[in-house]
């Protein structure tokens, strides 16, 4: 038992883990923008839920019954939170799929938790530091630079890419999520919060979905090709994901793991590289190098700006 306990603890499983995670997330990005034309959004959205739900329910819901009393007095908050965290996130990052690559996506999910301390700051008062304020500033400038593709006359001109525009209010989206996250925090373990919040965040996605699926998209084949993306949605990003995490910061320390994040961008890059035949153009060096140092600046002080709960 000692040493079950020991190896749960183990600083290299949770760097494994930690070398992972942003893995899962920067496949998340390449294999939507790769299957957004055979699947459409909000079905990838739904359709990642459900497998997830059917995985997660048979050790989730226990839980979920056990303390069904603290869910029922915290169900506000609760929809709250799966409304910006499971429903809109993830269903706005595939949105943008469709119209911008996926190593846009990555750049600009990358900047999560820039927008997690602004927001903190407007909305709870936090202290910001100088050298924090400056970082944001740079990561904002980062993410200008990528969504102009260098060019000033695509902001001035106001002809950015729809799925850039939709990828920042992702990431606005999970911001909402984990400033709220802070000031109504729900007191349930790990694995019983991440099976309410998929079950609610599902539901909140149902008539969306549904209007999509008889009004417009239709729906999509169910093939190889669609179901193993989903899949993987569902496994890698989503369960895998928060649990490696979640383990990496009870293990090493938020401050440390938070470094992690860092590698989704440079993951991205290579899998968009190797399977979409995306290239890297000099705004995605320059954005990126901005973005990068304003996040190094942002998150050196202060406490950790956000926690994942499996929406990669």
């Amino acid at each position: 038992m000692a040493s079950s306990r020991s190896l749960s603890k183990s600083p290299l499983l949770a760097y494994i883990g930690l070398v992972l995670t942003p893995l899962f997330w920067a496949g998340n990005a390449v294999i939507a923008r790769g299957t957004v034309q055979h699947i459409p959004p909000l079905s990838m959205s739904f359709w990642r839920w459900i497998i997830a739900l059917a995985i997660l329910l048979p050790i989730g819901l226990p839980g979920v019954i056990r303390h069904r009393q603290v869910i029922r007095q915290h169900l506000g908050s609760m929809i709250a939170l799966a409304t910006f965290s499971v429903a809109a996130f993830n269903s706005l990052l595939y949105c943008a799929a469709v119209t911008t690559t996926a190593t846009n996506i990555a750049l600009i999910n990358a900047t999560i938790p820039i927008f997690v301390a602004l927001l903190a700051w407007l909305m709870l008062g936090d202290r910001t530091r100088p050298i924090q304020a400056l970082g944001i500033l740079l990561a904002v400038i980062g993410i200008l630079t990528v969504i102009a593709r260098g060019k000033l006359s695509v902001l001035t001109g106001l002809e950015a890419q729809p799925g850039d525009l939709i990828m920042v209010a992702a990431v606005f989206s999970w911001g909402l999520f984990s400033v709220l996250l802070r000031r109504q925090a729900v007191p349930l373990p790990a694995l019983t919060f991440l099976t309410t919040q998929i079950l609610l965040g599902t539901v909140i996605i149902l008539p969306f979905y549904l209007t999509d699926l008889l009004a417009f998209s239709g729906g999509f084949e169910v093939s190889r090709e669609t179901v193993l993306p989903l899949i993987y949605f569902a496994i890698f990003p989503g369960i895998l994901a928060y649990g490696f995490w979640n383990h990496g910061v009870q293990t090493i320390g938020p401050g440390s793991a938070a470094i992690f994040m860092y590698l989704t961008p440079v993951y991205a890059s290579v899998l968009a590289g190797l399977f979409l035949n995306e290239s890297l153009g000099v705004f995605h060096w320059v954005g990126g190098a901005l973005i990068l140092i304003g996040l190094l600046l942002a998150t050196r002080v202060g406490r950790p700006a956000f926690r994942r709960s499996g929406t990669g």
